[in-house]
């Protein structure tokens, strides 16, 4: 999966992690955190997702968007 891709946390993530995700955009949807942007590969992918896991944090869901 590559392109613009919606990858949903569970939990409040400050805006303060923005540089850590590589540039993804930081929203909120109800108590969750999204992140958002244009993944160019699947390293990048892999590299978003070590940092969520590194993080400690509660991954939900990656999907692509159209």
């Amino acid at each position: 999966m590559k392109g613009k891709t919606k990858i949903t946390i569970q939990g409040y993530l400050d805006k303060k992690w923005k540089n850590c995700f590589e540039g993804m955009a930081i929203s909120y949807e109800g108590n969750n955190t999204i992140l958002t942007g244009n993944l160019k590969d699947e390293a990048h992918i892999h590299g978003v997702l070590n940092i969520i896991r590194d993080l400690n944090l509660k991954l939900i869901s990656v999907n692509p968007v159209e």
